[in-house]
């Protein structure tokens, strides 16, 4: 058992994956957007403005802010076709091209005759995205929502947006199911940053590539070349047959999670190297890692498949 992200050649790049600005519903200029990530310690951004008609279905040429410590990601959150709640789909599309076709979405609902959710992700891959779910507890999702996107690559386990305005930031129980169901899956922290209250510099990923440029970075993140974070750093995860060994920055709780309830614990103070054993995971075709710090931060890894 292996997590390339931690096996593969290359380093972390700090990145935020779902960003808005005054293109769609956010309420600062793109330049500065970049410019704000950059001084935060950040290597990469994606701006995905809302692709919607009523922002012209913005695909933000963010190219000019690069710089060799900074890149970006074209982007998108595209909305096309009804949840089983009604709503509109959410699906986070980073590494668009700049002619993908916009779906027919000339508001903030769904109406009659416009791509699924399904169709318009496939279609959105197919153009080389990287694909999220994006905040199915925000949303609403149900099960057989999330089973429906069989395009998508990960699911967004943290949104610090929707943590900070209601409370409902997480994926965990959507990801778990589907892993349950053998749908391997990958994980991903967001900001999904407007600006306009205090989402920003929250939940991030960590992709490890060779170089911090856009196409390193996209291989990177469909290969599952990453972990998730609002804090804790993870430095090295040593999957065994009979334990895991992790190394990360000082933390209070670090937990290994499998299929149904199955989990291992290790509690402490300023806990940097950590042996857990896996007997309690014979049953169970994944597992994953959870890393707490003593604020209560989190970071975590990508589920490894037994086979």
């Amino acid at each position: 058992m292996q997590d390339p992200a931690f096996t593969s050649e290359g380093r972390f790049w700090r990145g935020n994956l779902h960003t808005h600005s005054t293109r769609s519903d956010g309420v600062v200029e793109p330049e500065e957007v970049c410019r704000r990530y950059q001084a935060s310690d950040y290597d990469f951004i994606a701006i995905t403005d809302h692709f919607i008609g009523t922002y012209d279905y913005p695909l933000v040429d963010t190219t000019v802010f690069r710089n060799e410590n900074f890149t970006t990601l074209i982007g998108a959150e595209l909305h096309s076709g009804a949840l089983e709640n009604g709503n509109l789909w959410h699906i986070l599309a980073v590494g668009l091209p700049q002619d993908f076709v916009p779906t027919n979405t000339p508001e903030f609902f769904p109406i009659p005759g416009q791509e699924t959710g399904p169709e318009v992700t496939t279609r959105a891959r197919n153009a080389g995205a990287f694909i999220a779910i994006a905040h199915p507890e925000w949303s609403g999702l149900t099960l057989n929502d999330t089973r429906s996107l069989d395009a998508a690559h990960a699911i967004e386990v943290y949104n610090h947006g929707c943590q900070i305005c209601s409370d409902r930031g997480h994926g965990f129980w959507h990801l778990d199911r589907l892993l349950e169901e053998n749908r391997r899956l990958t994980l991903c922290a967001t900001d999904d940053a407007h600006f306009n209250e205090p989402d920003h510099f929250g939940g991030w990923t960590m992709v490890k590539a060779k170089e911090n440029t856009p196409e390193a970075l996209l291989d990177a993140l469909k290969a599952g070349h990453m972990y998730a974070s609002t804090g804790p750093e993870i430095h090295q995860v040593d999957w065994r047959d009979d334990k895991v060994k992790i190394t990360c920055s000082p933390a209070a709780v670090v937990t290994v999670q499998g299929s149904k309830c199955s989990a291992e614990t290790k509690y402490g103070d300023n806990l940097t190297h950590i042996t857990l054993p896996l007997n309690r995971f014979s049953a169970s075709p994944f597992m994953r890692v959870t890393v707490i710090d003593q604020a209560g931060r989190r970071a975590w890894t990508n589920p490894i498949w037994k086979s």
